[in-house]
């Protein structure tokens, strides 16, 4: 087995774990976050009817022109998603960091979430 292989073996469980534990509802719903070389992407999804409220990502028009594989994009992304959340009604909200380590870009969308008004 190589090496990226046994990376994404260790995030597959990592994030089997997370999601036995963490479940979004429509009050609250589960913030999960993709991570990419370049991008960032956000969704928040209400598990009880398998919908996504809304989402956000550095490919998204509405954030300016700028690397979106840095930590300000990443914080970025997080305001504006919770933006889109306030507008809808939704101000509390669980954190999925999807087999992620929590930091860097990962915790800068939490940040960034949490400063625009989403209680995490």
């Amino acid at each position: 087995m190589n090496i990226d292989a046994k990376r994404r073996l260790v995030r597959a469980r990592k994030k089997r774990k997370i999601r036995s534990t963490v479940s979004g509802t429509p009050e609250r719903p589960r913030l999960t976050v993709f991570r990419s070389a370049r991008h960032i992407y956000v969704q928040a999804i209400d598990d009880l009817s398998g919908r996504t409220l809304a989402s956000a990502a550095t490919t998204d028009g509405a954030l300016p022109e700028q690397n979106g594989g840095n930590v300000k994009a990443a914080e970025a992304v997080g305001k504006l998603l919770a933006a889109r959340l306030l507008e809808k009604g939704v101000s509390r909200a669980v954190f999925d960091r999807n087999g992620f380590l929590y930091h860097g870009r990962i915790r800068a969308v939490a940040e960034g979430a949490r400063e625009a008004g989403i209680t995490i």
